[in-house]
């Protein structure tokens, strides 16, 4: 099996997230040495981009879209037919709404803080695609046996898509960390690395949970294993080949990680990929693409 990096997508918007915190801080560069361009604002415009989706994506699961709804200007925002966000998705165990909500709050809070740390410069959310586009990823990860996939539909559904996402985050983080460029303590660099450990909690979390179902049955004969490593085999294809499942070899692979035991990194190139589902410049779960520079 290939190791694919879908937690390098969402780790390049996490990345960016993490800088947002201290996007203030000024720059340094070190005496002697060529100053690295400063594009902060740029990866961390990305990585909002990002961030509305997620935040967007979790707080639709636990029946509060309004609270990302009024942030960020009045783009509209896709849901499946028949699902409006206001109330969660139907039933969640106890747990996995825990779960929800905490991841919820956190992505929330990464949006208002890099908002806050853009200030003026900060984009306004973009188009949000949360209906076709998981419904398109569905049917391509299970070969057409998945049809009208609705990560809202309950709660195996909503964690399927939870780890389309989550792993996505990871490797953001990772790939954009070299883009940015204060590395001072309490900096841009610095608090990164902390948002990077929390988009990591995240993703083990959505991991593991789905590892202890994998022999549930989803559809048409497929169970969870086979259809979360069809969609770590998806993202890879698109996305640099950076991923893994949920198994390797038959055994659990909760970390994605090369033989080093690093995490993977993706170019903003290989997490666009991803996010518009193989398209170019817009589509996927970005129907009009991202705001900002790089997109």
């Amino acid at each position: 099996m290939s190791n694919l990096n879908r937690r390098q997508a969402l780790r390049q918007m996490g990345f960016a997230g993490a800088g947002a915190v201290i996007a203030g801080a000024v720059s340094s560069c070190t005496p002697g040495m060529a100053a690295k361009p400063n594009i902060d604002s740029d990866v961390l415009n990305f990585a909002l981009n990002l961030e509305y989706l997620e935040a967007a994506f979790y707080l639709a699961a636990v029946g509060r879209i309004s609270e990302i709804a009024s942030i960020g200007g009045n783009a509209q925002i896709i849901l499946p037919s028949g699902f409006d966000g206001s109330s969660p998705v139907p039933g969640l165990s106890q747990a996995v709404l825990e779960y929800a909500q905490e991841i919820a709050e956190d992505e929330l809070a990464h949006v208002k803080a890099i908002r806050a740390a853009l200030g003026s410069k900060a984009v306004l959310r973009p188009k949000l695609d949360l209906g076709p586009a998981f419904a398109n990823a569905g049917a391509a990860a299970s070969g057409g046996a998945i049809t009208n996939f609705n990560p809202f539909a309950n709660e195996l559904s909503f964690l399927l898509g939870a780890y389309i996402f989550e792993d996505v985050g990871v490797t953001a983080y990772k790939g954009a960390a070299r883009l940015l460029t204060d590395d001072s303590a309490g900096g841009v660099l610095d608090t990164a690395a902390g948002i990077l450990a929390v988009e990591a909690y995240h993703a083990g979390e959505i991991r593991a949970v789905l590892y202890s179902r994998k022999d549930q049955p989803v559809a048409a004969g497929l169970n969870v294993e086979q259809v979360a490593n069809a969609i770590s085999n998806l993202r890879g294809s698109v996305g640099g080949g950076k991923d893994e499942g949920i198994t390797v070899g038959g055994k659990a692979n909760i970390v994605v990680a090369d033989q080093n035991g690093v995490a993977y990194g993706r170019t903003t190139a290989e997490v666009l990929a991803i996010v518009y589902l193989g398209g170019m410049g817009k589509g996927g779960f970005f129907p009009d693409g991202l705001n900002g520079a790089i997109k």
